[in-house]
């Protein structure tokens, strides 16, 4: 296990958090990030997205339309020189959505599932990965995950969001890039 990874959640840390965000036009870059992640690339960093979208599981929209708007992000990066290696994501809702994605999985943070499924299949050191979220439940993940430098995009403005102990709070995410 030799490679190490940036684990990145979508709504807020790589667009803006508009609630539940499925459409291309409705789709708003976060400033730093694809700084973050050239720098990131640049230094061997594979990259990867992990995000739940129970947007799904409340018929908000579809896995078709997420997908559409997952390639097209991943196009966007591609012609600022950055590299998403993969994008794992959980439709799953524990309370909420048919019977297809009403449940709990694994895969679904703050369980660890969609870090640990990269790390079983591109050999992710872990310990020597970084994480950033802007919720609790991201820190949470990266934590039972085994990840060590984990980040907390920390808006005061967010509802029940408090600074996790076991992360470095960042005001935005040029703050990570000394720790790359």
């Amino acid at each position: 296990m030799n490679d190490r990874a940036l684990f990145l959640d979508r709504d807020g840390i790589i667009n803006e958090d508009f609630d539940y965000v499925y459409k291309i036009e409705d789709f708003q870059f976060k400033s730093e990030i694809f700084e973050l992640c050239r720098i990131a690339n640049q230094k061997g960093y594979l990259i990867f997205v992990i995000t739940n979208q129970a947007g799904i599981a409340r018929g908000f929209y579809s896995e078709r339309d997420f997908l559409r708007l997952t390639n097209w992000m991943i196009s966007e990066f591609e012609k600022q020189n950055c590299k998403i290696k993969r994008v794992y994501y959980s439709p799953y809702h524990p309370d909420v959505g048919d019977q297809k994605y009403k449940r709990n999985s694994s895969f679904r943070k703050p369980s660890p599932g969609m870090i640990l499924k990269a790390q079983k299949r591109y050999s992710i050191d872990l310990t020597n990965s970084v994480l950033v979220g802007d919720q609790n439940t991201d820190v949470e993940a990266g934590v039972a995950a085994g990840i060590q430098k984990n980040f907390l995009l920390f808006n005061e403005n967010k509802k029940n969001l408090t600074p996790h102990l076991k992360a470095i709070c960042v005001k935005n995410l040029n703050e990570v890039i000394p720790f790359l």
